[in-house]
């Protein structure tokens, strides 16, 4: 099965990523690699919550946040090729906006590791940080960049 149709299974489609709020692009590919600008979970070009996980936002919700996150990327990652030409998912960086004294970012992250290996299989099975820090842009509870190999 092809990520797009893994993709449709899953009812998940790709929209044109967000507009850069900043000076950088969603996304650059330098030979077969391409490699996403961090994702904030817009959704609708809105924020589904902003806060601090373990304390505005539980790791519950910021694991699904991570979630959409991923499919952001792959957004960003389709507005290059067809996702079709994903050979496999090398990297996932994954930012976790965190309360004092937490310290599940990893079990945060999974939400888009997860659904790169949903869409991917085996071939969505990659190297990943997931990093605690003070603040997020825009107050996002989570940011998630990739870098994924791509056919010539």
């Amino acid at each position: 099965m092809s990520a797009r149709e893994r993709l449709a299974e899953l009812g998940i489609s790709l929209a044109a990523p967000a507009a850069p709020a900043g000076a950088y692009l969603p996304a650059v590919r330098t030979g077969n690699l391409i490699f996403t600008a961090g994702q904030v979970p817009f959704v609708d070009g809105k924020l589904p919550a902003t806060g601090k996980v373990g304390a505005e936002v539980s790791a519950e919700d910021a694991k699904g946040y991570a979630r959409i996150c991923a499919i952001n990327a792959l957004s960003a990652v389709a507005s290059l090729v067809s996702i079709d030409d994903v050979v496999r998912v090398v990297k996932v960086v994954g930012f976790v906006a965190s309360a004092d004294g937490f310290t599940g970012q990893s079990g945060v992250i999974n939400g888009a590791s997860e659904l790169l290996a949903e869409v991917f299989g085996e071939s969505g099975k990659h190297a990943r940080s997931a990093v605690g820090m003070a603040e997020l842009p825009l107050g996002s509870p989570v940011e998630v960049e990739i870098v994924v190999e791509v056919r010539d």
